[in-house]
């Protein structure tokens, strides 16, 4: 603990995102610059606490160790915080940008005051070590005979790769899109992950290390040009199913067929490639310019979707939540260290009152039915609803309707698609996940393990990195009968 006062001598600042007006005008990430004086102090604040919660259950699924990076960069040692960082988690760069922080939420010091500014630190960390140059390859020094192959390259998947090939194995990941890294390459927009600045950059390394990574290659079973799951379980000796939560839920209401009603993740992925394929050129994506826009469904998706339709220039947007607006602070059935369900003002809500005066979301209403001309949409009626014992119900004389050129349903994920799966008669839990006990990864195919979203059900990217940190652990031991992966 580098200043035993450090907590009560300097107050939380997060370091700010660019100006939302300025940032607006392109896909440029959000962030700004790192100030090495300022994060000394911001690290300064952690309490060198007796139990850290920050990197419990609680609060990091991966369990940094926290409190010794924010020391080391309090003190200025920026390539030991790198290796301390580097010990738990395979892709800083990743988590530093897009996870929303439960280690902040779980902060001893945040029972009293502003939690430490964790993510804006280990962010810094990572960042500084590849602009030194301190982030390398690292091939294995031998290799065991072992093949595997992991099905998906989003977090889960490359974290597995990663830690499997380390131990020696040789890693195919394959991957149906045609560019690798999931969720990471086409479910978060630009602005808050650079696919070439950060994400190619990762993989890169990852190839030099000598994963091997096969994009445009859908595994299923064997017809249409993809490739037989089956076969893969009998070449390799061991498969990873780490393919995502993909089955988005849907919003079954009268005019749902109605042209210009997407799914987020649709409307994401064709932005994000269009804008890599061609910087737009193209013209290969759903624009929301001129717009009236809906967004139906809050979290990380839906605002991904408000900022990228505002990046489009939006006519007017409006973001829909069924349930009520969270308090403040906390309530009492949710205490500290568990997340604190707060309102929060993420980075598209302030972009939204910058272009619009106002935050776009409204809670508490309910879609009732889409409203077409000439097949397609141009409205959706609601009505407003209260939310007592568990239980909504509408209310009289609330119903309205909203002008509505293009609908974005942003509900969240229902499971994993199971073309994969099917084949190798995996089977499935009560929520069509795939079945594997958590910390064994195994499924009841002998050499098929699962991790990820498509075992957990749709959650963080910092889980994904620790279900595909410790399937790798399991598949090696599975292979060798004994393991040193953490």
């Amino acid at each position: 603990m580098g200043k035993p006062t450090g907590f009560m001598e300097f107050e939380r600042r997060a370091a700010p995102y660019r100006d939302a007006a300025a940032r607006l005008l392109d896909f440029r990430e959000i962030y700004t610059g790192h100030d090495a004086g300022h994060l000394a102090k911001q690290g300064a604040r952690c309490m060198d606490c007796g139990v850290p919660f920050c990197q419990s259950n609680d609060g990091c699924p991966i369990h940094n160790l926290i409190p010794e990076w924010n020391d080391l960069v309090y003190r200025d040692h920026w390539r030991e915080a790198l290796d301390r960082l580097h010990k738990t988690n395979n892709f800083p760069e990743f988590t530093g940008r897009v996870c929303p922080a439960p280690c902040e939420g779980a902060c001893v010091l945040g029972i009293t005051d502003p939690a430490v500014t964790i993510k804006n630190i280990e962010m810094a960390i990572i960042d500084r070590g590849f602009a030194e140059g301190w982030v390398q390859p690292e091939p294995p020094a031998a290799r065991t005979g072992k093949r595997i192959a992991i099905v998906g390259s989003g977090p889960a998947g490359l974290a597995a790769a990663q830690q499997l090939n380390r131990a020696g194995h040789r890693v195919t990941v394959y991957e149906r899109a045609d560019r690798i890294g999931g969720l990471l390459m086409y479910g978060i927009p630009n602005m808050k992950l650079d696919k070439a600045e950060v994400v190619e950059r990762r993989l890169a390394l990852m190839r030099e290390e000598g994963v091997e990574f096969r994009a445009n290659a859908a595994v299923a079973d064997g017809h249409g040009g993809s490739i037989d799951s089956r076969a893969l379980a009998e070449e390799n000796d061991a498969v990873l199913l780490a393919t995502g939560a993909t089955v988005p839920r849907d919003l079954a209401i009268p005019g749902r067929d109605l042209d210009g009603i997407q799914f987020a993740m649709t409307f994401l992925t064709q932005n994000t490639k269009s804008l890599l394929d061609s910087g737009f050129e193209d013209g290969a994506f759903t624009s929301a310019k001129d717009k009236h826009v809906v967004v139906i469904g809050g979290g990380d998706t839906g605002a991904d979707c408000i900022g990228t339709s505002l990046r489009h220039g939006c006519r007017s947007l409006v973001n829909f939540e069924l349930f009520p607006q969270p308090p403040a602070e906390r309530a009492l059935h949710n205490p500290w260290p568990t997340w604190p369900v707060i309102f929060r003002t993420d980075y598209a809500h302030q972009e939204s009152a910058t272009r619009f005066g106002a935050d776009p979301r409204v809670y508490l209403i309910s879609s009732v039915e889409f409203l077409g001309d000439g097949g397609r949409v141009k409205a959706i009626r609601t009505v407003d609803v209260s939310f007592e014992n568990g239980q909504f119900k509408n209310i009289d004389g609330t119903m309205r309707e909203w002008p509505a050129d293009l609908v974005l349903l942003a509900m969240g994920f229902l499971g994993p698609e199971h073309e994969a799966s099917d084949p190798l008669a995996v089977d499935y839990d009560e929520r069509s996940n795939y079945k594997a006990e958590y910390g064994a990864y195994q499924t009841n195919v002998a050499n098929v393990f699962a991790a990820g979203d498509c075992r957990r059900g749709q959650s963080l990217v910092v889980r994904a990195i620790n279900e595909g940190r410790e399937a790798a652990r399991e598949i090696d031991r599975y292979l060798m009968g004994a393991t040193e992966l953490p």
